[in-house]
């Protein structure tokens, strides 16, 4: 276990990055569903989809008022009383950007991450920050708001505070590329986590992270078994720290690690997004697409079948002979996520699902909602 004393002082002296903001009303950018041409996986596929909200869905947020955001390859897209709508956000270059990150402010404000940039929605206009040294097409990857309304931003660049008129450097040690990702950099933040202490947690190519407000310290460096690439990291509503990474998944108890999926998964097959629901179990995602729930005693492996019943349009892998059966599928989750009512979501490549009654439901343009 390693720790750098002194992080505030270090960043003080830091050189911040000042974005350049435009803003512009929604009603400008807000393009309704049904006047759009199907979005599909890849925009070489000319094969019909199933009308999809987008071939690729990054993540999905329910806001304060019941409203659902999507944020997906194809922008930004939000589902409310009057239907569905995407926002044709651009980066500094004027292209259109794929969303990683939405979340809500204690303001009710929603603050969506893109490639290439951040955009503040104030529920009538939205307020973009381009930052062309840190924020670049494809380099924001997670982001957080904590408990004290700091902004935290996770690129390939590093890690950043921003205080909505600059961005300031947080330092985090160097880890490695990882030659198995598309994209991959020493510096790549995967995802940033508040616990309920206060203290911020970061997964890293370099290893996990603990920020207490004074220390930073590389929890990974504890245990040898532990890889250095993280994925995730929560924490469980008994205080212990689910870890996921490219050698499975870990449970930390403040002292020791524990490997959960040895026995399930063996050493070498990773697990990328992890996500407790309201009843305490764990789901989870490995590198091999299969969805697994582990309930603290046994785990469950989830056949992926999808109920011909719900179809509002059939998903583009299911064929003609299965129209009026159960067929299989095989999504490839970014992100598991519970809404207000209890519904679990699996959203990722393919596009959205929502499993019900033991089965998925392929949530397209159409819904069902």
């Amino acid at each position: 276990m390693t720790s750098c004393a002194g992080q505030n002082e270090n960043n003080a002296s830091q050189l911040n990055f000042i974005p350049e903001q435009t803003k512009i009303h929604a009603d400008s950018i807000s393009l309704k569903a049904e006047t759009l041409p199907e979005f599909r996986v890849d925009v070489h596929d000319k094969d019909y989809q199933g009308n999809q909200i987008s071939g690729v869905v990054r993540t999905v947020f329910q806001d304060s008022k019941g409203n659902f955001w999507f944020g997906t390859q194809n922008g930004l897209g939000r589902k409310d009383k009057n239907g569905l709508v995407y926002f044709d956000i651009k980066n500094r270059t004027g292209q259109g950007v794929t969303v990683h990150v939405i979340l809500e402010d204690k303001d009710g404000a929603i603050w969506i991450g893109y490639g290439g940039g951040i955009a503040k929605y104030d529920g009538t206009y939205f307020t973009n920050y381009h930052e062309k040294d840190i924020l670049t097409t494809g380099g924001l990857w997670s982001m957080l708001m904590d408990s004290k309304g700091t902004l935290w931003v996770g690129t390939t660049h590093g890690v950043f505070t921003f205080d909505g008129k600059a961005f300031t450097p947080f330092e985090i040690p160097e880890g490695k590329v990882n030659p198995n990702f598309g994209v991959s950099t020493s510096k790549m933040i995967h995802a940033i986590t508040e616990d309920s202490k206060g203290h911020m947690w970061f997964a890293t190519n370099g290893g996990a992270y603990r920020f207490d407000g004074n220390t930073l310290t590389n929890i990974s460096a504890k245990d040898q078994s532990l890889s250095n690439f993280v994925n995730r990291i929560i924490e469980r509503a008994d205080g212990t720290y689910w870890i996921s990474t490219v050698n499975g998944l870990f449970l930390y108890d403040g002292t020791t690690f524990k490997s959960i999926t040895e026995k399930l998964l063996g050493k070498d097959e990773g697990v990328g997004c992890i996500f407790e629901d309201k009843t305490g179990t764990i789901w989870f995602i490995a590198y091999k697409r299969d969805i697994y729930n582990y309930n603290g005693k046994t785990f469950q492996k989830i056949e992926a079948k999808i109920k011909a019943s719900d179809y509002t349009v059939l998903p583009f892998e299911v064929n003609q002979d299965q129209q009026k059966q159960e067929g299989n599928f095989s999504p490839f989750p970014f992100q598991i996520y519970q809404d207000r009512q209890q519904r679990l979501w699996f959203v990722g490549f393919k596009g959205a699902y929502r499993f019900e009654n033991n089965a998925f439901v392929n949530v397209t343009r159409n819904g069902p909602w």
